[in-house]
């Protein structure tokens, strides 16, 4: 039996979660987050946890077991305390700014980089240096960061660019110079 996936969800106060088959609905008060799952998969609402069942121990179906409790765990966690990604910017004039719903980066390019915020997302610029991605969405907020990240990964040379503020860069030694030639 899966350990995650047997474990049940415990629905806060102020959460309201409808099932409809396999298709659930979360709705807090951080927005309302809505999911269909795979057929095999039993989800059941008793009082004020929900329980996730499989129909059999087939590989498939253990997978999935943990896999969907995890998701609807997720979802439940995101419209009640959020999700937030912190990303760092390192280089000489690299900077990020913040206009209305658009995320403008100096990173080095001849132009800056617009990045809009999408629909449930909202983008932060504590400082030019820093950038914090907030939102109900667990793999939304993931994949945002991500596209933030992907216009200037940091390089290993001299550490410029934007990463994640948990990554470590593994940094590498330059040249050794041009000894011997002549």
């Amino acid at each position: 039996m899966s350990r995650i996936g047997r474990m049940p969800i415990v629905i806060p106060a102020g959460v309201d979660v409808k099932l409809d088959g396999n298709n659930i609905t979360v709705k807090g008060p951080k927005g309302t987050l809505s999911s269909s799952f795979h057929k095999n998969m039993t989800i059941e609402k008793e009082g004020n946890t929900i329980i996730v069942k499989r129909p059999n121990d087939e590989k498939e179906n253990r997978a999935l077991h943990g896999l969907t409790r995890s998701l609807i765990n997720n979802m439940v966690i995101g419209v009640t305390k959020g999700f937030e990604k912190s990303l760092e910017i390192a280089g000489v004039g690299f900077r990020a700014q913040k206009q209305g719903k658009k995320l403008i980066l100096n990173i080095g390019f001849s132009h800056p980089v617009e990045i809009e915020e999408p629909n449930g997302i909202t983008i932060e610029v504590p400082s030019p240096n820093n950038i914090i991605v907030k939102g109900a969405d667990k793999q939304l907020v993931g994949e945002v960061a991500a596209q933030i990240r992907k216009k200037r990964p940091p390089e290993p040379y001299k550490g410029k660019g934007i990463k994640y503020s948990d990554e470590v860069v593994i940094r590498k030694e330059g040249k050794a110079g041009a000894k011997g030639k002549g």
